[in-house]
């Protein structure tokens, strides 16, 4: 009878033991979702779980919602989706984040659907409502960002001489929704130091009062850009802030949460700021022009790594502009020259001396940097292979991941280039609607079919991503998923069918394949356990509704290692 007395008495103690163990606090996770579509966007076709378990800020756990919940306990919270979409964060191709606030805070000229400036006596009035003491002080400027000229009423740019009508006494700049042009009145040319005697700089063109040499207000690339930057920034620590603030919550209201700054300039440091401050709620991730490299890349935040959210991913490099402002460098003529061009006119480059730019690439490759390239024209893609493939011979393409940024008119020869050469192509359908019927204007009918050759590049088995450009438009990633889907235009055209992407494969391109593009798919992009807990909640399936549906489903909440950061109310 004893022995028998102890063995029961050995038994209650280890299952009282097991009893504990299974609700001892490393065990209890804290964190479950359930009760929705939960897409692990795992391998090339969806993937459904019943359940995901969170612990310390990454996936611990992914399965049936009965095995997930037998890992709760007392502080665990259990969350029921209701029926609504779980996917990884999402995590643009190509986004200029530093400039997010600038489109939050500035005027709204963007046209229909976005916002409703549709001509220029609209802007006009935009800009005088936002004319205000408290926003003039922000900057010193009165500024306004995203007006279209290939929608405006007018078809043309606005001039120093309408924005003259908004105020002669301050200063103003409105910036192109491309991110390539500015406008400024008769005030922010004498604040700039432009006039009659200005030269074009390399790379740039100060437009011309016709058969004069008097500038109009219009300013092209190069003689835009470095502008733009010093105009549209906060001028007081409370504005920098506020920018940010604003910029930041706008990318986690779209689900970002990974964000990338494609062009970092003197605005790294203000990137730099808030990473120290401990203030970003998302991962952020910069790559320095590369006239700004000997600047900022030889410093800490240059690692794979994040430092509070914040890390330098490589050198961006702009070898030719929009082809909607048609400044993009293409090898035949646009059929539409802007005004005032010959009508040979085929855009230009950003750095026209190849010697040049294989200088800028070299030192690319001996500090062993990734490399993104704007490149929209094909005769920028010439020259971006040309320089790049004989350092790729000399140094070696092991372990590089260069990527190709926008390729609107890319050929199909350059995409055979581009597989060769291991090159990723992050590419922009979100053109086939903003700008869909314009580039057939531009280019004619049938080239147009082939912008941002998406399925073809896939085809030929070339690493893909997909992208805003925000904020050249809103970063929108779901109407980024539908434009990849439908390719249909603003009158209703579709651009290019063959080039469509099934929905799964859209998703991909700003979840599993834009991780792999920044090298941090082992943390990032799919919903495995060991990795970040960074998720997103949509209102419908992505997957599930009519394509022209997915444009209209919202982010209902952010997640970014596993604390909500976003909650739309």
């Amino acid at each position: 009878m004893k022995q028998i007395y102890f063995l029961l008495l050995f038994f209650a103690l280890l299952s009282c033991k097991e009893s504990k163990e299974s609700h001892d606090s490393n065990t209890v996770v804290d964190v479950i979702y359930h009760g929705g579509d939960i897409v692990s966007m795992v391998g090339d076709n969806p993937q459904y779980m019943e359940a995901i378990a969170l612990k310390d800020g990454k996936i611990y756990k992914t399965g049936s919602k009965q095995s997930i919940l037998e890992l709760s306990g007392a502080p665990t919270t259990i969350i029921d989706l209701k029926g609504k979409t779980l996917l990884p964060g999402f995590i643009d191709g190509h986004a200029h984040f530093a400039n997010f606030g600038a489109k939050a805070i500035g005027a709204q000229l963007l046209a229909s659907p976005d916002a409703n400036v549709d001509d220029i006596q609209t802007l006009i009035e935009v800009l005088k409502d936002w004319n205000t003491p408290e926003n003039r002080a922000l900057t010193g400027w009165i500024f306004g960002t995203g007006f279209d000229d290939s929608v405006l009423k007018e078809k043309r740019f606005p001039t120093k001489h309408d924005l003259d009508l908004v105020s002669t006494e301050y200063p103003i700049m409105i910036t192109h929704i491309s991110g390539h042009f500015a406008v400024v009145n008769s005030v922010g040319l004498e604040k700039l130091g432009i006039d009659a005697s200005s030269k074009d700089p390399e790379g740039g063109i100060i437009r011309r009062e016709n058969n004069s040499s008097v500038p109009n207000g219009v300013l092209e690339e190069l003689a835009a850009i470095p502008y733009m930057l010093e105009a549209i920034a906060p001028k007081s620590q409370e504005a920098v802030i506020k920018f940010f603030e604003a910029g930041q919550q706008m990318a986690l209201s779209y689900g970002y949460t990974t964000a990338q700054e494609g062009r970092a300039m003197q605005n790294h440091e203000m990137l730099a700021q808030v990473a120290e401050s401990n203030l970003l709620k998302l991962d952020v991730v910069s790559y320095i022009d590369y006239a700004f490299v000997d600047k900022y890349m030889d410093s800490k935040w240059n690692d794979r790594n994040y430092t509070n959210g914040y890390r330098i991913g490589g050198m961006k490099v702009t070898l030719d502009g929009s082809p909607q402002g048609r400044t993009a460098w293409r090898t035949a003529p646009y059929l539409i020259p802007p005004e005032g061009m010959p009508h040979d006119y085929n855009g230009y480059p950003a750095i026209p001396n190849d010697s040049v730019l294989t200088t800028i690439y070299e030192k690319a490759f001996k500090n062993k940097w990734q490399i993104l390239s704007h490149t929209n024209g094909d005769a920028a893609i010439d020259q971006f292979i040309r320089t790049l493939k004989p350092l790729q011979q000399q140094y070696g393409k092991e372990g590089r991941r260069d990527v190709i940024i926008h390729g609107q008119y890319i050929r199909e020869d350059q995409l055979d280039d581009a597989r060769e050469m291991n090159l990723i192509a992050s590419l922009f359908p979100l053109h086939t609607y903003y700008w869909g019927d314009w580039h057939t204007q531009l280019i004619g009918d049938s080239l147009v079919q082939h912008i941002s050759p998406v399925k073809t590049a896939l085809d030929k088995g070339i690493d893909v991503t997909i992208h805003t450009d925000a904020p050249v438009a809103l970063p929108n990633l779901m109407r980024v998923v539908w434009t990849a889907v439908a390719r249909t235009s603003r009158s209703g055209k579709v651009i290019g069918p063959d080039e469509r992407l099934t929905p799964y494969q859209a998703l991909q391109a700003i979840t599993s394949w834009s991780a792999y593009q920044h090298y941090e798919e082992s943390l990032k992009g799919t919903l495995e356990e060991g990795k970040l807990a960074d998720m997103v909640v949509l209102s419908d399936n992505p997957l599930k509704v009519s394509t022209d549906a997915i444009k209209d489903i919202i982010v209902l909440s952010t997640i970014k290692e596993g604390a909500v950061v976003y909650r739309r109310q």
